[in-house]
């Protein structure tokens, strides 16, 4: 079906344990852009899609600089590549290695990266093209793919690239003003634009915040989502037209052309917060700049549907109680016994702050069920208990809610990186997720107290959403600025996909409502909703899941596929469909023909 899926004899090229060499690079200001472009060339061991690790690099360990604690610029290149595909695509049998993902080719080419600002951010976000060396002149192609969750600039190549670089299109990536430009108050340095640390006022920095108050902590490390000031989600749809319009001018200073959507096909692709963010473009796109839209799981808040920051606090507080329930947490995705212990600290927690009337798993699940939550959705609170996902959502969004910094993060929450080794902080732009803890970076709880010692900051992130104070009235408008409207300017051909076991963006709460609305304003939308796919691809392999799900990243290489026929005039968009794929017992390797194309 598609070209990475077939490609055989590109061995030399797929060899992960090769010595990387510095690509031949090269910074300018390319004439009509106000910006200086950082200019690198891929090519032999050292490609586009996968930085020369091919399959086997990409289903092996993360590659090794030759000194991690001072890492190059290509070393950290194709840490970065690797991450931004592991996190999101399971080389495994379950995620399709050895069936439907048998390789990944070797595409020779460009990139071009640049610090770009959007709208009146004080800070810049980051973009990327990449134009493979086959880039058809005569029928040019344009993918924009803003970042899955607050990932980096490479975050949605797994989505976009084994579709689009070996049908030679050029890719426009953006991290859509969050991302890992993380700013270390400890050596004072932040992330350089060819990924290496550099000191405040060195040079053009991704992020660079005002310098450490006297009384701050060295430790704290400010995350550009988190703390920049700027609301970037509220500008998500913007970023992604933005890029777009950074990729044509790309393309017209680099191949002497004049590149514009009237003769450029432009598509935009997005998965979780990227999926909400190609929307948020497609409801923007006035000016017809995109022909196509594809949104994977895309966290969009319709209008009246409940946001994010809402089913999260409430989640983060109620969910944990679920557990407590063993017959129900053995079942889970995740599910261990062990947790319930922890549930029922929960549960009595819960109590107290009189939120249910007694300490069952029931009586918890009944306050989510209120909220919207259905129970496909709920049999994936393990997975988001266990991974600390909420209290990482809710504590980092109401400080970006809130336009706060490093050192007044709301309700006692701060980011520190103290037990950080030099290793760990120069890999954070390469390897970091964007939020959350991880990498040596840890989020710090000073309301935190007694058996339940999350409990109390959760209540006061809760409080942000359902209170009345002027920190509760700030969050609600900033949350408000990032609402969808559901209405497209024109007949934009737009294709969802969402898993009905998703439990970190659910169904309910986000697609559904959207779709239902653009469609009702006459949105030329099509709903795929799939059985068994959940949203994190990445967690297939795991134990206890591995047979139980399937992924959701072949679904949108195949409506990307599909939308391209339609451009072509020799396909259709379709009708709405509820698919209900086979997953492949574990073990065994998810074909094609188990996921219900």
């Amino acid at each position: 079906m598609f070209k990475f899926i077939l490609a055989v004899g590109l061995a030399g090229a797929l060899l992960a344990g090769c010595q990387q060499s510095e690509s031949p690079q090269q910074e300018t200001s390319l004439s009509g852009l106000d910006l200086t472009i950082r200019t690198t060339e891929h090519r032999a061991e050292d490609d586009l899609l996968s930085a020369g690790l091919g399959i086997e690099g990409l289903s092996s360990a993360a590659p090794e600089p030759s000194d991690p604690a001072e890492p190059t610029a290509a070393e950290l290149r194709r840490l970065a590549i690797y991450k931004s595909w592991t996190g999101i695509q399971s080389f495994t049998p379950a995620g399709g290695l050895g069936g439907l993902l048998s390789d990944v080719p070797s595409v020779p080419g460009r990139e071009f990266h640049a610090f770009v600002t959007v709208g009146d951010a004080v800070h810049p976000s980051r973009m990327l093209v990449q134009l493979p060396d086959d880039f058809d002149a005569e029928r040019p192609c344009l993918v924009v793919a803003p970042a899955s969750g607050s990932r980096g600039v490479y975050g949605a190549i797994a989505l976009v690239g084994p579709w689009a670089l070996p049908a030679g299109c050029a890719v426009a990536y953006t991290d859509k003003g969050a991302g890992t430009d993380f700013f270390d108050y400890a050596t004072d340095t932040g992330v350089a634009l060819d990924g290496t640390r550099e000191a405040r006022g060195a040079g053009p920095l991704g992020f660079e915040p005002e310098a450490m108050p006297e009384d701050g902590d060295s430790d704290a490390v400010a995350l550009r989502h988190v703390h920049s000031g700027d609301h970037p989600e509220a500008d998500w749809g913007r970023h992604v037209l933005r890029a777009a319009e950074f990729g044509l001018q790309v393309l017209s200073m680099t191949l002497d052309g004049d590149y514009s959507q009237a003769n450029t096909r432009i598509l935009a692709a997005g998965l979780s917060n990227g999926g909400g963010a190609v929307l948020r473009a497609a409801e923007l796109d006035d000016a017809g700049l995109l022909d196509a839209v594809v949104a994977v799981s895309p966290n969009v808040s319709a209008p009246e549907a409940r946001p994010l920051f809402d089913y999260a606090t409430a989640a983060a507080l109620y969910q944990p109680c679920l557990l407590a329930d063993l017959d129900a947490v053995g079942d889970m995705p995740l599910g261990n016994p062990a947790l319930a212990a922890m549930g029922r600290v929960r549960c009595a927690s819960l109590v107290r702050a009189g939120l249910i009337d007694e300490p069952e798993a029931d009586a918890a699940r009944a306050r989510l069920v209120e909220s919207g939550f259905e129970d496909a959705a709920l049999s994936q609170s393990a997975v988001n208990v266990a991974l600390g996902l909420w209290r990482a959502i809710a504590a980092s969004y109401a400080s970006a809610y809130l336009q706060r910094g490093s050192f007044d993060m709301p309700c006692g929450y701060a980011y520190r990186a103290s037990e950080a080794t030099a290793a760990q902080r120069h890999g954070w732009w390469a390897m970091h997720s964007g939020v959350g803890p991880a990498e040596g970076i840890e989020l710090g709880d000073a309301a935190g107290s007694g058996q339940d010692r999350q409990f109390d900051g959760l209540m006061c992130l809760r409080e942000l959403w359902s209170g009345d104070s002027e920190d509760a009235r700030q969050l609600r408008q900033a949350v408000e600025a990032t609402r969808a409207t559901a209405e497209l300017p024109d007949d934009k051909p737009v294709i969802v996909i969402h898993g009905r076991d998703d439990g970190l963006i659910p169904v309910a709460l986000s697609s559904r409502p959207w779709v239902e609305q653009a469609q009702s304003a006459g949105g030329n939308v099509v709903f795929w909703e799939i059985e068994r796919a959940q949203h994190f691809d990445a967690l297939l392999g795991a134990p206890g899941v591995a047979g139980q799900y399937v992924p959701l990243l072949p679904y949108g290489w195949r409506a990307l596929e599909q939308l391209g026929e339609l451009l072509d005039g020799s396909g259709a968009l379709g009708e709405d469909r509820v698919i209900d794929p086979d997953p492949a017992p574990a073990g065994e390797p998810l074909r094609w023909s188990d996921l219900g194309l």
